[in-house]
């Protein structure tokens, strides 16, 4: 009987990281990736909107660990492997700094809502609009009612209702998407 292999148990292979490498080494010969050039790999470009754009701007950031505001292969790679082998509560972490666009350590509703925009949600059955997602998201998580979710009841309240997990995570199983675009780009 065959098996169906799951998208979870698909890896990265040497190969496919010694081909991120060179493609790395390419497009960054001085071995920084930086701000234009993460927005040029990703399709930004001066026709791009203000949101999209200031959206990858917060993606960097979470990936520059260090801060100098560049990307470096070892950065890189933390973030590949964050993203695609990471723990749940690491890559729901790293969910918190795409969200925390202005670096507080906390979400307000227009955080929360300016992310939902960005993305269709397909478990959004209901057709709640983006607004109506963020009440509902802060009606269960928001444990203090202050108006703004720390890291910790964004964690909790994600591992404990499916429903908040599914409208907050970034993308929590990007491997297949990853393996599918290195094949068509190699």
């Amino acid at each position: 009987m065959g098996q169906v292999q799951s998208e979870e148990d698909r890896e990265v292979g040497l190969s496919q990281i010694q081909e991120l490498y060179k493609k790395f080494a390419n497009e960054c010969p001085s071995g920084k990736l930086h701000l234009h050039e993460f927005k040029r790999i990703f399709g930004i470009t001066s026709d791009s909107t203000e949101e999209e754009s200031a959206y990858m701007e917060n993606l960097f950031r979470s990936f520059d660990a260090n801060h100098d505001n560049t990307i470096d292969f070892m950065e890189y790679v933390a973030a590949l492997h964050l993203v695609l082998r990471g723990k749940l509560e690491d890559k729901l972490k790293w969910s918190f700094k795409v969200y925390d666009r202005d670096g507080n350590g906390r979400l307000d509703k227009q955080e929360i809502i300016y992310k939902l925009r960005k993305h269709d949600h397909p478990s959004n059955a209901e057709k709640l609009t983006p607004d109506e997602i963020c009440e509902r998201i802060f009606e269960r998580i928001d444990q203090n009612n202050d108006g703004q979710i720390s890291l910790q009841e964004f964690i909790e309240g994600a591992q404990r209702d499916q429903w908040v997990m599914d409208q907050l995570r970034v993308d929590l199983r990007p491997t297949g998407w990853f393996i599918d675009h290195q094949s068509k780009n190699s």
